[in-house]
Formats: structure tokens, C-alpha cells, sequence
């Protein structure tokens, strides 16, 4: 009887393991089938949203928070996504089932240097099934962002106001203000940023790719075709040939020196021209009984007004050009004619502000001057100026059609600099060394980082809603804005920072204001920027070397005499700039 009742235990047991191994064979082929068809309603759910943050001029916001709200719940923390370098986004959450398309999606932006947002998202679509056959919904929400008051805009405002003051007062080199400058801001965010998002002003890669390479490089070559060609003596020969032109009438010869400095400062550096054209012309004076002033003064202020008229002639067009994507042909095209007749005023004005001094001039034994100035200012390497103008005329030609190569300007000079260094047999080292000028290089890319960090924190945004509001939409008081704003500001301080702060300013009021002419406000900050720093000493590079030459020679130009000079025709070009471009815009 014992021995049944263990039997039928033992068979109990069997049973039940056959009957376990049976129903997880049964749920296991279950599943198998229900894995490779679509889920019935009530499984789980997806939803995959993506977007952009912009800000109001249409560039990605980097580094902002967007976080998701579903059915008055957050997400999870590691569900929370940051925009990308371009303001681009993308978030996957997983939900219970039937959560959507019923519960409403939230989505918030958070940026330091924005104002918050919170969005309903909508409409979420269906869009079929996730490999593991959860039901996906996707939604696609893009917002433009407004800058706020914080403190990382006021300090990006006082840095960028001290380095102004630095640089108009001459306390400190530009360079070295606009180096400190930018270090400041970058020092603050890494610091102060660092505990605190609200004083995060820019990272360091947001400065470097603030750096416009463009400008860098246009700039570096044309200065190694300048460095070259200028071995061969070819500008004092220029200053020469003027006088010789004239024949001892020295109202003749003041006009000559204007329109061959106006000229030669178009397709080349004025800084340049300045410094070249400068010796031989005090050397001229001196021999005919006049101050040198009379003739410098006549001469610096053509090469701005010439230097106005192309791409390449001022350091202030260049980065308009770059930065609006302007080219050589359009620069000539819309500006030429206008500075022609700038220099025609121009000649006018200073013949007759120093018609006493030209007709005190002692002009004796003409002959005996120009045999002197043959000797002492000639050519000096024949082979090497035929190389250096096919190098500069193929440069030129470049400039010319680089729009149609869909080419830098950059480009074409690098290309120029290179094959005139390879055929000129000109070390490279000496023009690296002795030609390049590092200072004005670095004080650019500075420059471009300070300008960085003003646009970063809304101080640019907020400059440009102040024109915009001033203008209450008309655009003809936008472009009498731009124009005179930066014909003022340029006379009292460096016309380069200036304009690197108004380049994002422009590019807004172009981009939203209704019924502004083509780059017809690009046109008015470049007239504005090149030919008002014709009005003091400090308002453009080649006034601030011409004074310094002029007071190395024994006749120093002082901050009020050269205002006395200049100011009255710095306005009146600025005046016939002005119905220029209420012509053209009619």
C-alpha cells in the first residue's frame, strides 16, 4: 500500500513538470507570434520630436535646454535635449500606452541668453511602428527665440564700450585692447559661467568660428603683392611722375597726387600707399618753399574716398563684403561712380582751402627738380615690376570674376600672392617677417571675437531694434541712419570695430525691413564707415600714419587741425553719398 502511494506521488510530480514545460513552450510561441506581427491597440508608444531654436535673425541658438512636458508631467532628466551648433534638436521618449494622441505635449526652451518659451506641440502624427512595434508618433516644432537683459549682455557691453574708449584715446594699442577685450569675455564665461549660465557669454568655439578666415587671408596676401611690388619703387616713381606731370603749377600738382593716391589705394592697401607716397611728397614740398600739409592732407584723403570704391581698397569693405557676401563687381558697380565724384569735391575742396599756400609756393629751376626726383626715385628692379603687375592684374581679374567662381576673394589673393612669390624669387620669410602686419591680423580676429560676444548676448539684437524703431520702417531713414550713424561714429573712433559691430545690425534691418533696395544698406554702412573717417585723425588707420610720418619729418598734425581740415569735406562727401543712395533707391 506504501509502495502505491509513493508511486502515485512520484507520478504527481512527473505530471506537473510536463504540464510546467508545456504552458512556457504555449507563452514562448505566443510571443514569438505576437513579436512578428503589429501590436494591438494598448501596447506601447514613441514619440520622436524634433525642430530648430532660432533667434530673430534666423541663426541657430546653440546650447539651449528643450525640455518635454506630456499630460502635465516632465520627462525624465536624461531625456532632456540640448541644441545643437546650428539650433537643431531631436528628443525620443518612450510612453504607456494610449498616451498619445490624447495627452498634450509641452515643448520649453531655456537659454541664458534668451527669455523662456513654453509651447503646445501639435498636431502629433502617426508614423507607423518602431522595430520593436510600439506605435510612433513624430512632431516637428521649430521657435524663434528673444533675447533678455542679462548679465552676460552688460558685460559683453561695458568690454566692448572699453575697448571703444581704449582705442579712441589711443590708451592702449588697439591690438592689445581688443585682445584683453576678448579675453575678458572668454575668462568670464569659463568662470563666472561656469556657476552662474546667466553670465555664460560665448564658448571658445563659438569665438573661433567667430573668426572670419576670409578677411584674414584677403588681407595677409594682398599685404605680400604689396611688400613685393613695392621693392621695386614703383610708388615713389608714381609721386615723381606727378610732379613732372604738373610742370611747377602746384594746384596741378596737388590734383595729380589726389587721383594717382586715389587710385593706387582702390586695388591696393591705403595704409600702404600712405606710407609710400608719403616721403617723396614731403620731399616735394619741402623743395618748393610749402608746407608738407598742403599736400598730405589732399593726399590722405583721397586714398579713403579712393579706397571706398572697391572691395579690396579699405579694410572696412573688405569685411562687409565677406560677411554680406558681396562681390568685387558689385562693390564697383554701386560705389564707383559715387566716389568719383566725392573726389571731384574733394579736389575742389582742398584747392581752394590751400590756395594761399600753393600760390606762396617758390617754384624755380622745374628742370633741375625733376632731373633730381628721376635720379632719386626710379624704378629700381624692371623685371620684377613687369612680375609684379601680371601677378596684380590676374589678381585683379580674379576679383573681378570671383563671383562667377563662386571663389573667395581670399582666394584670388592667396593665389596672386603665391605666384608672384614663386616667379618674383622673393623669400618668403623675409615678407612673412618684415611685410606681414601680425598686429592689424590679430587686432581683426579679436575684433571679430568681441563682436562675437556682443551677438551672443542680444547687445547687437538690441542695437539693431533701436535703428529699426528709429526708422519706424521707412527705409529711407534706415539708410540716412546707417549712413550717418556710421559716418559719426567712425569720425570719433577706429572705422574697423565700428563696422565689425554694425555688420550683424545690417544684415537684421536688411533681412526685416520691407522695401529696403537690394544691399542698399550695405552700400550706406560702407560709405559711411570709409568716408567718415575722414573726419578726425583717429578715424582710419592711414589718418593715424600719415600724422605720425608727417611728425617724424619735423610737422606734426594735430587732433584739431586735422578736424579744421577735414571735417567740412568729410560732410560733404558724405552729403552727396547721401543722394546717392536716395537715387538709387527710388
Amino acid at each position: 500500500m506504501r509502495h502505491i502511494t509513493r508511486t502515485t506521488s512520484h507520478a504527481g510530480i512527473l505530471c506537473s513538470v510536463i504540464l510546467l514545460l508545456a504552458l512556457t513552450t504555449l507563452a514562448t510561441a505566443a510571443g514569438a507570434k505576437t513579436s512578428g506581427q503589429p501590436q494591438a491597440a494598448g501596447s506601447n508608444q514613441e514619440l520622436l520630436l524634433s525642430g530648430r531654436t532660432v533667434n530673430i535673425d534666423g541663426d541657430g541658438v546653440p546650447d539651449g535646454t528643450v525640455t518635454v512636458t506630456i499630460g502635465g508631467k516632465r520627462v525624465a532628466p536624461d531625456q532632456v535635449a540640448l541644441t545643437q551648433g546650428n539650433g537643431f534638436y531631436q528628443v525620443r521618449i518612450k510612453l504607456a500606452p494610449d498616451t498619445l494622441p490624447t495627452s498634450r505635449v509641452k515643448l520649453t526652451f531655456k537659454h541664458p541668453s534668451y527669455e523662456s518659451v513654453t509651447r503646445t506641440v501639435g498636431p502629433v502624427a502617426a508614423n507607423g511602428k518602431t522595430p520593436g512595434g510600439a506605435q510612433r508618433y513624430l512632431a516637428h516644432f521649430s521657435l524663434t527665440l528673444h533675447h533678455r537683459v542679462s548679465p552676460a549682455l552688460w558685460i559683453a557691453a561695458a568690454v566692448l564700450l572699453a575697448v571703444y574708449i581704449f582705442i579712441a584715446f589711443d590708451m592702449m594699442h588697439r591690438t592689445l585692447a581688443a585682445m584683453v577685450g576678448a579675453a575678458v569675455l572668454l575668462f568670464v564665461s569659463y568662470t563666472a559661467g561656469s556657476f552662474d549660465p546667466a553670465f555664460r557669454i560665448m564658448t571658445f568655439t563659438q569665438a573661433s568660428h567667430a573668426i572670419d578666415d576670409n578677411v584674414i587671408f584677403l588681407l595677409m596676401a594682398m599685404m605680400i603683392i604689396v611688400g613685393v611690388t613695392k621693392k621695386t619703387g614703383v610708388f615713389q616713381w608714381l609721386a615723381y611722375k606727378s610732379f613732372q606731370m604738373a610742370r611747377g603749377n602746384i594746384f596741378a600738382l596737388s590734383a595729380v597726387l589726389m587721383v594717382v593716391t586715389a587710385v593706387t589705394s582702390a586695388f591696393l592697401d591705403n595704409v600702404t600707399t600712405m606710407l609710400l607716397m608719403i616721403p617723396v611728397t614731403v620731399e616735394i614740398a619741402l623743395a618748393l618753399d610749402i608746407t608738407p600739409l598742403a599736400l598730405l592732407m589732399p593726399e590722405v584723403f583721397a586714398s579713403n574716398v579712393g579706397g571706398t570704391a572697391t572691395l579690396i581698397g579699405d579694410p572696412p569693405n573688405i569685411m562687409i563684403g565677406s560677411y554680406a557676401s558681396l562681390s568685387f563687381n558689385q562693390f564697383v558697380e554701386h560705389l564707383a561712380v559715387v566716389c568719383l565724384i566725392g573726389l571731384a569735391m574733394s579736389i575742389a575742396y582742398f584747392l581752394f582751402y590751400f590756395r594761399r599756400s600753393y600760390h606762396s609756393a617758390r617754384v624755380s629751376d622745374i628742370p633741375a627738380m625733376i632731373a633730381r626726383l628721376r635720379s632719386e626715385y626710379r624704378i629700381t628692379d624692371k623685371p620684377l615690376l613687369v612680375k609684379s603687375g601680371i601677378v596684380l592684374a590676374i589678381t585683379v581679374a580674379l576679383f573681378i570674376f570671383h563671383d562667377s567662381l563662386h571663389m573667395q576673394p581670399s582666394i584670388a589673393a592667396m593665389a596672386g600672392a603665391s605666384l608672384l612669390l614663386i616667379i618674383s624669387g622673393v623669400h618668403i620669410v623675409d615678407m612673412v617677417e618684415q611685410e606681414i602686419e601680425w598686429a592689424t591680423l590679430l587686432f581683426f580676429m579679436m575684433l571679430f571675437i568681441l563682436v562675437a560676444g556682443a551677438q551672443q548676448t542680444g547687445l547687437i539684437q538690441a542695437i539693431a531694434n533701436g535703428v529699426s524703431a528709429l526708422s519706424q520702417g521707412s527705409p529711407v531713414l534706415a539708410v540716412t541712419l546707417v549712413l550717418w550713424g556710421s559716418a559719426i561714429f567712425s569720425a570719433i573712433i577706429d572705422n574697423i570695430p565700428f563696422t565689425a559691430t554694425m555688420l550683424p545690425v545690417v544684415a537684421y534691418l536688411t533681412k526685416s525691413m520691407a522695401g529696403v533696395h537690394g544691399a542698399l544698406l550695405w552700400w550706406a554702412l560702407s560709405l559711411g564707415a570709409c568716408l567718415g573717417g575722414n573726419g578726425t585723425l583717429l578715424g582710419a588707420s592711414a589718418n593715424v600714419v600719415t600724422a605720425g610720418l608727417a611728425e617724424k619729418a619735423g610737422y606734426p598734425i594735430s587732433f584739431r587741425q586735422y578736424l579744421r581740415i577735414a571735417l567740412a569735406p568729410m560732410l560733404i562727401t558724405v552729403a552727396i553719398s547721401m543722394l546717392w543712395l536716395l537715387w538709387v533707391a527710388r
